[in-house]
């Protein structure tokens, strides 16, 4: 069985560690990434839908570095929203975006009431690419 192996993005240590989670697992070649939200510096959420959604990626983009991993290395995504009705729209543009062309990962989008004061979430499983 592959061992598990967490990894952390530059900087952020303290704060998984004070929630008591890994910003990912690696296990064999295969990087699950928690749920990554809209979090400024100071842990609170981007006022702004449209920013906390980027702000979203980008710490995505940061743990997924942390693996040597890029977006173009995800094959599986979940997105979670606080009111998917008004937000897809807005979403669906700022992933088109970030994830870049075809074939693009799996996405799976779920409606949630609470996400601890952010209005979207996104994790993801990612294929570490061979080292070489």
């Amino acid at each position: 069985m592959p061992k598990r192996d967490a990894i952390f993005p530059a900087g952020r240590h303290a704060l998984y560690e004070a929630h008591r989670y890994s910003a990912a697992i690696r296990s064999g070649d295969l990087l699950f990434v928690s749920g990554q939200v809209g979090s400024r510096e100071d842990g609170s959420p981007e006022p702004v839908f449209e920013d906390q959604v980027r702000r979203a990626f980008a710490n995505l983009r940061a743990v997924l570095a942390a693996a040597g991993c890029t977006l173009d290395d995800v094959v599986d995504v979940t997105t979670f929203h606080t009111d998917p009705a008004t937000q897809i729209e807005k979403v669906v543009a700022i992933r088109a975006a970030e994830i870049g062309e075809a074939p693009y990962p799996n996405w799976t989008a779920v409606g949630v009431n609470w996400l601890a004061g952010f209005d979207f979430e996104i994790k993801v499983i990612a294929r570490i690419p061979a080292a070489g």
